[in-house]
C-alpha cells in the first residue's frame, strides 16, 4: 500500500507564493508518475502539473510560467512551487502518484488566494 502525505498551502495574497510537497511511502515502483491535482468549489478535479521518473513534465496551460514541478525519486517525494498566484489558482490541491494501474491519491491541502 502507498501512502501520501501532502505539506505546505495555506492563505496567500495575489503575486505571492506558496511550496507543497508530497511524500510518498510504500511499495513504490520505481517507474510512475507523480503529481498535482487540484478541485475547486462546484468544478472537476484537474490535472496542476506531473513528473515523471525521468524528469519529463506536463504543465496545466493555466499555470504554464508560473509553477514548477519537480522531485527527488530517492527521496519518494515531489513538490510543486507556485508563484505569482491568482485568485484563481484557489482549491484544494492533491498529491497524485500513478504507478501501472495503480493510482493513489493524498488527503489534499488547501490553498486559497486573497485578492
Amino acid at each position: 500500500q502507498v501512502q501520501l502525505v501532502e505539506s505546505g498551502g495555506g492563505l496567500v495574497q495575489a503575486g505571492g507564493s506558496l511550496r507543497l510537497s508530497c511524500a510518498a511511502s510504500g511499495s513504490i515502483f520505481r517507474l510512475n508518475l507523480m503529481g498535482w491535482f487540484r478541485q475547486a468549489p462546484g468544478k472537476q478535479r484537474e490535472l496542476v502539473a506531473r513528473i515523471s521518473s525521468g524528469g519529463n513534465t506536463i504543465y496545466a496551460d493555466s499555470v504554464k510560467g508560473r509553477f514548477t514541478i519537480s522531485r527527488d525519486n530517492a527521496k519518494n517525494t515531489v513538490s510543486l512551487q507556485m508563484n505569482s498566484l491568482k485568485p484563481e489558482d484557489s482549491a484544494v490541491y492533491y498529491c497524485n502518484l500513478a504507478s501501472g494501474p495503480d493510482i493513489y491519491w493524498g488527503q489534499g491541502t488547501q490553498v486559497t488566494v486573497s485578492s
